[in-house]
């Protein structure tokens, strides 16, 4: 198999003495196969929606029944696909285990994960289940509306966990030790069984919820105390059953409430991160926002790419919340 890959990149400003490389668009062409080796050298496993997003981005303030002009663009998306590319981005190689269908868009979904450097290689291939979508419209106000089409992964189910419960990534008796990011996008049941398998145990698991509806189902993480939560005001509302002034006593909440640590942001206001310990807070820096969709992805990808470079707490909070506002303000393509 034989497959050509165009890869563009673009650099921008020195920060901390250190020249920034931004990808900006890749063209891929030829027969696409596997790239062996690839998933053998990952630094982090991503677990969840890996689909394509449907984005129609407007200028302009919008209402509902607006109707204006802007543009229509088609990306790989997904939680889990979203965190993988900010996480390539930021130096990691990231791999997948999702579900993705053997269909013409599952296809190419495949060849762009191939250009952007994210292996694909233990990924669940439905023969009958197709590539999921998601259809976002964002105006200058924000996320208007969005539909998540992501039930071949919930159908999937416990199939997309193989290779690390009883595969070539792991098993009960042989726990994976390296580090996952893990969305809420699988089921309430799928999510509990993670947190209490033994093939999870020596995991350094970090967890997001794909949304504010779906916040609720981190609850078995609050019960098992085995992950690190990444969420927003609103979603550790959810969780606790209670509303917070601040990121800071939302975070602290959800130790307390068991979450082995709490990472916690409030749009353009201060984000906390809580352990046991005790809390940090941090400001944000104040950007002309663009587009929403993917910023709490590029956090927690920012973030677990700082700690993995040996960052302290407060240098990789820092860290992630200059990558969440450079990414809103549109100023790393997507």
């Amino acid at each position: 198999m034989r497959y050509a890959v165009r890869v563009e990149w673009i650099f921008g400003a020195r920060r901390n003495g250190v020249l920034r490389a931004v990808f900006k668009g890749a063209c891929v062409t030829g027969r696409f196969g596997a790239q062996k080796g690839m998933d053998e050298t990952h630094d982090i496993l991503c677990i969840g929606s890996v689909l394509w997003d449907v984005i129609g981005r407007a200028p302009s303030h919008m209402r509902q029944g607006a109707d204006v002009p802007g543009r229509i663009t088609r990306l790989p998306g997904g939680v889990a696909m979203n965190i993988a590319m900010a996480l390539a981005r930021f130096g990691l190689r990231p791999a997948l285990l999702s579900a993705v269908g053997r269909d013409a868009e599952g296809e190419d979904l495949l060849r762009a994960c191939a250009a952007l450097g994210v292996g694909t290689a233990h990924l669940y291939r439905s023969e009958d289940l197709p590539t999921d979508r998601y259809m976002a419209i964002e105006g200058a106000n924000g996320l208007i509306a969005a539909i998540a089409d992501a039930h071949s992964l919930e159908a999937a189910g416990a199939k997309i966990l193989r290779p690390l419960t009883d595969g070539p990534l792991g098993s009960s008796a042989q726990p994976y030790a390296g580090r996952i990011a893990l969305d809420g996008n699988l089921t309430r049941s799928l999510l509990d069984e993670i947190a209490t398998h033994p093939a999870f145990a020596r995991a350094d698991l970090r967890v997001a919820p794909a949304s504010p509806g779906k916040a609720e189902r981190l609850g078995p993480f609050l019960s098992h105390g085995r992950a690190v939560l990444y969420v927003n005001l609103a979603e550790a509302a959810i969780l606790c059953q209670q509303s917070f002034d601040s990121a800071a006593q939302a975070a602290a909440a959800l130790v307390a409430r068991g979450a082995a640590r709490a990472l916690v942001t409030d749009g353009g206001g201060p984000a906390a991160d809580a352990t046991p310990a005790g809390v940090i807070t941090l400001p944000c820096r104040p950007v002309l926002v663009t587009r929403v969709t993917g910023a709490g992805d590029t956090f927690m990808a920012a973030h677990i790419a700082a700690e993995a470079q040996g960052l302290a707490r407060q240098a990789a909070l820092a860290h992630a919340l200059d990558a969440a506002a450079t990414y809103v303000s549109g100023e790393i393509p997507s």
